[in-house]
């Protein structure tokens, strides 16, 4: 009879103890990248309580982002080979569609509807991707599918009349220019698929960020005097936090954290994004959380999470 020598039991407790470690690391990374990047939305609502449109806010927030992105791109751009014409192309539509156009969509949104609410909506995002291969793919949706995008879809309606008895037609303004962003972003997400497979998630992202940082930049100086660029000290910091911790940092937590959980379970921890909106936004911006709103909620995660499952 074999007999383990306390060695090779000692040496498996601490295996066992490092990988544990590891996945402990990587889902706290998760849950904060998420919940970071759903603060983007606080901070936004939080710049508009200056009189700071849409278009201003976005520059600004490019404006600290575009740094940072610009060394990132540069650093990828010197260990790897140069890109095809054909991917450059690509990249050009990726970044303008994914992070230029989603971003205006969704900023221009939060002047019209409560942070909770624009957090639920981007998070329907994973079934615009599923009618999206479905229509044009021609990729059959399963029964299973159609329950979960039933429970998801009548919770975002429990949350939309809930705001609609407050805001009226702004809710609904609202509510459709962030649902564009979301669409546009699912878009960018089936067309990045194949590119992040060749040419890795950091420098897809940084020359996409890049690229977006460009057009939102150009936009502003086209439609606003030069000079709007300079804002009160309270939105210029409220810019900058909204770029370094809430644009920047969430990519890179969400990235190291699927090296180490995998997509499936980082993607999971990041259902605690709308949790922390309602939450942060009953914090700073004062705004109320009805049962419906956590009726609606649970029912939106829940049907995100059955169909993460039915993959």
């Amino acid at each position: 009879m074999f007999v383990s020598s306390p060695v090779s039991t000692s040496t498996s407790r601490s295996t066992d103890a490092a990988q544990r470690r590891q996945h402990l690391l990587g889902l706290g990374l998760a849950i904060t990248g998420a919940v970071l990047f759903s603060a983007k939305a606080i901070l936004a609502k939080l710049i508009y309580r200056y009189q700071v449109d849409a278009i201003t806010v976005i520059a600004l927030r490019m404006l600290f982002t575009v740094p940072l992105m610009a060394a990132i791109a540069l650093w990828q751009a010197y260990r790897h080979p140069p890109l095809t014409k054909a991917d450059r192309w690509r990249l050009v539509g990726l970044g303008l569609v994914g992070y230029y156009l989603s971003s205006f969509l969704d900023f221009l949104g939060l002047q019209y509807i409560s942070a909770g609410l624009e957090r639920l909506i981007l998070f329907l995002t994973p079934s615009f991707v599923l009618f999206i291969h479905a229509f044009f793919m021609k990729k059959p949706i399963l029964v299973k599918q159609w329950w979960s995008l039933a429970v998801a879809y009548l919770g975002i309606v429990l949350v939309f009349v809930h705001d609609l008895g407050f805001n009226g037609t702004q809710v609904i303004l609202g509510s459709g220019l962030v649902l564009g962003s979301a669409i546009a972003y699912a878009t960018y997400l089936i067309q990045s698929g194949e590119m992040v497979q060749r040419l890795g998630s950091i420098r897809l992202v940084s020359y996409a960020m890049c690229v977006s940082s460009a057009a939102s930049l150009l936009q502003f100086f086209i439609l606003k005097p030069a000079d709007q660029l300079f804002q009160p000290e309270a939105v210029m910091g409220l810019s900058m936090l909204n770029a370094i911790f809430c644009t920047v940092l969430p990519v890179f937590l969400t990235m190291f954290a699927v090296k180490r959980v995998g997509a499936a379970i980082a993607s999971q921890a990041g259902m605690i994004g709308p949790v922390s909106t309602l939450i942060l936004g009953s914090v700073f911006l004062q705004e109320q959380v009805s049962a419906w709103q956590i009726a609606g909620a649970s029912l939106v995660i829940s049907g995100m999470y059955l169909l993460s499952k039915l993959k």
